[in-house]
């Protein structure tokens, strides 16, 4: 259960969370495959090898190995894109291929923590291209991505500048936590990867989501909460949707307020005419 009331008085926290199969269903990056093929980016070959790859990852998740494949692959992929047809590209499809992949229990939850006053981060590792307008939809706070080294002519070289990948999101976590003054020890990291544990090691209130068999046996074992996540839902509908019982309650409860200022205002005025 989230402490919905943020005691400002001590220091600032924040939830961190992963991003792919756990705030939405896919891997963010091969979602965006055949938008490449039709930019002109990949060819057909390509795209079928990022479909193959998203059905491993959608199967069992990847461990380091197949996890450093891929990276290899998307560098050599890459080399050569001009980086803003690519941000270009995602702007376009990015409401198309990722709104219907969000989980309605992620987004929820996000809602939570930032009603709870804290900051939402969300640290992946995919590209920086991808996970920014990603992190804007999802109304995230800041964004800690993968960077590719870009040459002068404004292409992908095929380098990475910057990986964010196992222990390194737990070394970007904590350069954060001593940048913006967070109390790591209250914050909350939400992940379904084991290559993630050293980010959920990092804070107090480490949870699993979705976990892949490897992570699912520490939570077990350390006594985290285990998370499942499994209604993608259009941000649209969520907006669209009856309020919560708890909003609803909530409403009441501002309306009655109102309602009773607005009486005492009004007996006020009549004592002070009499």
């Amino acid at each position: 259960m989230l402490n919905l009331v943020e005691n400002h008085s001590l220091p600032r926290t924040a939830a961190f969370f992963d991003l792919d199969k756990t705030v939405i269903a896919k891997s963010s990056t091969l979602t965006f495959s055949k938008s490449f093929y039709q930019g002109g980016l990949i060819n057909r070959r390509a795209v079928l090898r990022t479909a193959y790859a998203q059905f491993v990852f959608l199967a069992g998740g990847a461990d380091h190995d197949q996890m450093e494949r891929m990276r290899a692959y998307l560098s050599a992929l890459c080399r050569g894109w001009n980086v803003q047809q690519v941000k270009e590209i995602v702007a376009e499809t990015l409401h198309d291929l990722i709104d219907p992949i969000i989980y309605d229990e992620a987004a929820s939850l996000i809602e939570e923590h930032h009603t709870a006053g804290r900051d939402v981060v969300i640290v992946s590792t995919s590209g920086a291209e991808v996970v920014e307008p990603i992190g804007e939809l999802l109304g995230a706070d800041r964004v800690v991505a993968t960077r590719m080294v870009v040459g002068d002519d404004g292409c992908f070289t095929g380098e990475v500048e910057y990986y964010a990948y196992g222990p390194t999101k737990a070394e970007a976590i904590k350069e954060l936590a001593a940048s913006e003054g967070y109390d790591l020890e209250r914050c909350y990291a939400y992940s379904d990867s084991v290559t993630d544990l050293p980010m959920l090691e990092a804070v107090g209130h480490p949870h699993a989501v979705n976990p892949d068999r490897a992570l699912r046996r520490e939570a077990v074992a350390r006594e985290w909460p285990i998370l499942d996540f499994h209604r993608p839902v259009r941000l649209k509908q969520r907006l669209s949707a009856p309020p919560r019982p708890a909003l609803v309650a909530a409403a009441a409860v501002g309306a009655a307020a109102a309602t009773a200022g607005l009486v005492w205002f009004a007996s006020r005025r009549r004592t002070a005419a009499s």
